[in-house]
């Protein structure tokens, strides 16, 4: 747990907020897939907000957050003004295995799972496309455009890019890979899981799960994970994950 300072807390787009924090340790230990717990201090809300990680600055000690508000916890971090101390524990989770050697890049975001992505592009190597459904108000797609990806959007209500979701798009693209790397709501992680499946396509998936503790205590986020044995297990999102291997997920 640690103490560090709001940089900058605002609106970026209906509901969806971003927060810099300043701590050169947080930034250092940032990386793809990672997420931190925030702290609210309020005295009413005991569980932390699992929040990922956008994007780290580690020259000048910056970790980025986008968050969505979505219920009374987000609204008070909302509420967070600048120069304010927040706890801070993390980074925490398995985030995404980056192999250099990977020539084509695939990496498909939906919604609010979006933003842990985007550090990930940072780091990888070899051509990399982007593809990011949303049903509106898309966000940080210039983010994306200015690290030199090829970025591809789609829309449920048309107001950009492709109207229809991700998958739709990448089927009319007829998109091809080395390596798949994906974040979203479960339905589309499923769609995403059954069309890289078809396509031969290895795929890493940082799993949405809702979490209370954030370091495996509570088992509020378990998943099925297939085990060598033909078996399955239960496994921690916020623990073991969030991203797993495609083929160790089992939807249900």
């Amino acid at each position: 747990m640690r103490n560090v300072i709001i940089e900058k807390n605002h609106k970026i787009a209906p509901d969806i907020y971003e927060m810099i924090l300043l701590s050169k340790e947080l930034s250092h230990e940032g990386f793809p897939g990672k997420f931190v717990n925030l702290y609210l201090n309020d005295g009413a809300h005991l569980l932390p907000r699992p929040i990922s990680i956008c994007e780290v600055d580690r020259e000048n000690h910056r970790t980025r957050l986008i968050y969505a508000v979505v219920g009374k916890g987000t609204k008070i971090l909302s509420s967070k003004k600048e120069g304010e101390k927040l706890k801070v524990m993390g980074p925490l989770g398995n985030g995404f295995k980056i192999d250099e050697k990977i020539d084509r890049n695939l990496v498909i975001g939906g919604g609010i799972g979006t933003p842990p992505l985007l550090e990930l592009v940072k780091q990888l190597k070899g051509d990399t496309k982007v593809y990011l459904g949303f049903r509106e108000n898309p966000i940080l797609v210039e983010d994306f455009e200015k690290l030199g990806a090829e970025v591809h959007i789609a829309t449920e209500d048309g107001s950009q890019g492709h109207k229809g979701n991700v998958i739709e798009l990448l089927e009319k693209h007829d998109v091809n890979a080395d390596s798949i790397y994906s974040c979203g709501p479960k339905p589309m992680l499923r769609a995403v899981a059954k069309w890289s499946r078809e396509k031969n396509i290895p795929a890493q998936l940082s799993l949405e799960e809702r979490m209370a503790c954030g370091i495996g205590a509570c088992l509020v986020c378990t998943c099925k994970i297939n085990t060598e044995d033909e078996k399955w297990e239960y496994k921690r999102v916020c623990k073991d994950g969030p991203v797993f291997l495609r083929d160790e997920v089992i939807w249900e």
